[in-house]
This record gives structure tokens, sequence and C-alpha cells, in this order.
């Protein structure tokens, strides 16, 4: 199963909160087609990928400086 979505938070155990989800093959899966919100538990996450434009690069500079 692959999707997308906005990531609305990642905790510690890698449990991932989406929103605004979208299946690219419904076909396969047209039960998901009405899911709009998903969590994600995380120890059934084999891959995450996230394209390098949609990184907010400096967000990530600044909380490992307040750390």
């Amino acid at each position: 199963l692959s999707i997308t979505g906005v990531l609305k938070s990642v905790n510690q155990f890698l449990n991932i909160r989406l929103d605004l989800i979208n299946v690219l093959d419904e076909s396969r899966h047209p039960h998901m087609m009405m899911v709009k919100n998903w969590f994600i538990r995380g120890s059934v996450v084999r891959r995450v990928q996230l394209l390098a434009e949609h990184v907010d690069t400096q967000l990530q500079e600044d909380a490992t400086r307040r750390g």
C-alpha cells in the first residue's frame, strides 16, 4: 500500500499521523478512497520517503539548536 499525505506528527516509536491522504493504487485499495486521516503504527513501517523540496531544513536546524 502506497499513500501520500500531509505529515502531522511522528513520535519516537515512528508512529505516524497523516492528514489528507491519497492512495496511489486506488483500483487495488478502493476502500481507502474515503479515508482522509490515518494513524500508522511505527512497528509496521518499512520505509518513509520524503521529497527534498518538501522538507523545511531551516525548521530542522532551529529545532536541533534548541535541544
